[in-house]
């Protein structure tokens, strides 16, 4: 995009995004003076409250993909494709009961890694532990991507330039001072979100004739508004095992659940998925108006920049690109910091040294997130696809998860068997979805399968699971 193209002067673009990266870095440098030891490095401590856990739980959800994303939905499907994303809403609300109950079978559980492998066994930990590889490095991807795209957009940052920065800002400060400073930068991060959706969402109201923008719209693009749009229910439903999937499995959520006092783990998430759910509507509605409003989008991947820029002009973008920004990091720094876990532990340390103590855990921790951040910058380097296609690609992995962790924590009748058959059938038919029909059947694909396969198991299953053994001691 050239520089005459976009809204912000690219001076300013620069300008802003040194102010925010360094502070981003400062605070992480505060926070993580408190990270003393493995467990404050990991799980801050298990002491986190409720202001800082809703908090931290919000602004983690609140990714690029939310700011980003949700107008391609709104662009594409119309209606259904808003109230889709904010069935993401739920996965949290659900997570809120099952969080609790994995405090107290793993009072000193680790990852989500732990769960399976003590559970289900290894052969089932092996490949869950690969799911959530995939499925981590796709969100880091996609995010990553968001980030230069939404720069080069707005300011004329250069993709490569803005996607590098983003990345190595949060890089720095997620190695200093771990979930401490992951915790603490997410809590003033989702401040800013809030404030900055309400402002974008308010003044995009008063600049729309909502009137004369739905007849127009009606008239020129009355699909946006069929009830009935047979791809927008299949996205809807879709969306919403996504995010149960994404949620219910990945090792972001399960460290906060471990990091988070056990009499208040399960109001947090409660409160994160109220303040999280009118977000997606806040964000996309003006995609449904974007043609009746004159706004020419070639590129879908640029839809809520030229919205935005578009409507608000300088002062909206600014706000945008804050609170693009914001997310990014409050996302990005979870996923660094929860995958680093998750390969540290479980791999590095249950897989190939038992001995290791808790120095040197930690400082094969940092060269995880140095890593992870390294091989996200070289997958982002080319032009992979638009957002949508390159996040829904771990739809299967994340929807064939689903069906074993909730079984697993609830049923005693749940098995190794089922678990593996469950996740490699998911992924398998989830792909087949996915790569046969389009992106937006992959994840109810893969969720209804692995679901009919872990109830099969179930109802055959002869074993009585001992809760006690979850209560592994580190």
């Amino acid at each position: 995009m050239h520089q005459n193209e976009t809204v912000l002067n690219p001076t300013l673009g620069w300008t802003l995004l040194a102010i925010f990266g360094i502070l981003w870095v400062a605070l992480g440098l505060f926070w993580g003076r408190r990270a003393k030891s493995l467990e404050g490095f990991m799980l801050a401590g298990r002491n986190v409250g409720l202001a800082l856990g809703a908090a931290t739980a919000m602004a983690t959800w609140v990714t690029s993909n939310t700011i980003m994303v949700v107008p391609q939905f709104g662009l594409k499907m119309g209606v259904w494709g808003l109230l889709a994303f904010t069935t993401a809403s739920f996965g949290l609300f659900l997570f809120a009961p099952m969080a609790s109950r994995i405090r107290s079978l793993m009072p000193k559980g680790f990852t989500s890694g732990d769960f399976i492998r003590l559970r289900y066994g290894r052969p089932a930990w092996a490949i869950f532990l690969l799911i959530s590889f995939c499925y981590s490095m796709a969100w880091l991807v996609s995010m990553a991507m968001a980030g230069g795209i939404v720069l080069e957009a707005l300011a004329g940052i250069d993709y490569l330039y803005g996607m590098s920065m983003i990345l190595l800002v949060c890089v720095i400060y997620t190695l200093v001072g771990g979930l401490y400073a992951v915790i603490g930068t997410d809590f003033i991060q989702s401040i800013i979100i809030l404030l900055g959706i309400v402002i974008v969402g308010v003044t995009a109201l008063s600049k729309i004739d909502l009137d004369t923008a739905y007849q127009t719209a009606t008239r020129t693009q009355p699909a946006l508004f069929n009830a009935l749009l047979p791809v927008a229910l299949l996205s809807l439903f879709n969306n919403m095992f996504f995010g149960f999937g994404e949620v219910f499995h990945n090792n972001v959520w399960w460290s906060r659940a471990f990091a988070m006092r056990k009499t208040i783990v399960s109001k947090a998430f409660g409160l994160a998925g109220l303040f999280w759910l009118p977000i997606p509507l806040a964000v996309g509605f003006g995609a449904l108006f974007s043609n009746s409003l004159g706004i020419n989008i070639t590129d879908i991947d640029m839809t809520g920049p030229l919205i935005a820029g578009n409507l608000l002009g300088s002062a909206g973008a600014v706000i945008l690109f804050v609170v693009v920004f914001c997310s990014l990091g409050s996302s990005i720094d979870s996923l660094l910091a929860a995958t680093s876990d998750l390969l540290a532990e479980d791999v590095y340390k249950k897989m190939f040294n038992p001995q290791v103590s808790d120095e040197t855990l930690r400082r094969v921790s940092t060269g995880i997130i140095i890593g992870l951040g390294l091989v996200t910058w070289l997958i982002c380097l080319p032009n992979i696809g638009n957002l949508m296609t390159v996040l829904f690609f771990a739809g299967p992995f994340v929807g064939s998860t689903i069906w074993p962790v909730i079984t697993g924590l609830y049923w005693r009748k749940a098995n190794q068997i089922g678990a593996v058959l469950s996740m490699l059938l998911g992924i398998s038919s989830g792909m087949y979805a996915y790569f046969g029909h389009g992106w937006y059947t992959a994840s109810l694909v893969a969720t209804v399968v692995s679901m009919i396969t872990t109830f099969a198991s179930v109802a055959l299953s002869r074993t009585e699971f001992d809760w006690e053994l979850l209560n592994e001691k580190h």
